[in-house]
């Protein structure tokens, strides 16, 4: 099953958003037909299973629109812990110098990075370096400690779409790569999240592109992966309870501006476009940020 969160067009842009089901080019409005759904996902993922399987009769008696008339929302408006994953892919790794991990590369991105697709990506005033990463983003559904890799997929929700906005200058300046991975609104997610039972197991086996103006600059397959998901959820739940609503990031394919000669940024005026098979394509454009303030203009 295909969900999205978001807005009418059209409506002011704090107007509460609802969850829709999607199918085909049809937006059928969950929360309009039950509003205890509230506005984003959270309150499904809670409902387990059985909230999942009730879905369906509930589409049938909600209003529908054209998909083309929802505006994407965060599918998550407070998600739990956002836990990313650097090369997880061999040639991505050698691309940019590394030696390819035998453990994950782990970092957290902050909630005041992200933004919905179709959202403005901002390439920091202070950085020319703000680089594209495509990536499969996983939607904790169970909550989970020590999980043994044979059981982790039950854990999983769904899986949607990540473009891991980097500004490179900034999270290469210290060996933690915080800086570089957490400007404002510099990671896009959605529209849609796709409930796992829709996908192969793991999402694994996935095309997975980048394109940039329309030209393709990443193109790979999330059975790539060196950790794929299941091993990663359970690395990860040995360090930390994974919870619902936990986002989990999972690497990038080769190809990424910073590893080109000469390098390919992302820059106001671009639009650029991470798509996954099975799952949709995640659409932004791209701005620049107003030029800073400085002590004479002041």
């Amino acid at each position: 099953m295909k969900l999205m969160v978001g807005r009418p067009t059209g409506v002011e842009p704090g107007t509460v958003p609802h969850v829709y089901a999607i199918d085909g080019d049809a937006a059928a409005d969950l929360s309009a037909a039950d509003p205890t759904l509230g506005a984003d996902l959270s309150r499904l993922i809670a409902r387990g299973t059985d909230g999942l399987a009730a879905v369906p009769d509930l589409a049938g008696t909600a209003p529908h629109r054209p998909v083309a008339e929802v505006v994407p929302a965060l599918p998550l408006a407070a998600p739990g812990k956002i836990v990313c994953l650097g090369l997880n892919y061999v040639d991505h790794a050698k691309e940019g110098g590394y030696a390819v991990p035998d453990y994950p590369v782990l970092f957290l991105r902050a909630t005041t990075s992200l933004l919905p697709a179709g959202g403005a990506l901002v390439r920091p005033a202070c950085s020319e370096t703000f680089d594209y990463e495509a990536e499969l983003l996983v939607v904790i559904g169970r909550r989970g400690r020590h999980i043994a890799e044979s059981q982790a997929l039950d854990h999983v929700f769904g899986y949607t779409l990540f473009n891991d906005g980097s500004v490179r200058a900034y999270q290469r300046r210290t060996h933690q790569w915080t800086a570089g991975k957490n400007f404002d609104a510099t990671g896009a997610i959605g529209p849609a999240v796709v409930t796992a039972d829709e996908l192969p197991a793991g999402a694994a086996g996935l095309a997975i592109q980048t394109r940039l103006n329309g030209a393709v600059v990443q193109s790979a397959n999330t059975a790539d992966m060196i950790f794929p998901v299941a091993r990663t959820l359970s690395i990860l739940s040995e360090v930390m309870t994974l919870e619902p609503g936990d986002l989990i990031a999972m690497g990038t394919p080769p190809g990424v501006g910073h590893a080109r000669t000469p390098p390919l940024w992302m820059r106001g005026g671009d639009t650029v476009e991470v798509e996954i098979e099975g799952i949709g394509v995640c659409r932004n454009p791209v701005v620049d940020e107003a030029p800073l303030a400085t002590d004479a203009a002041a």
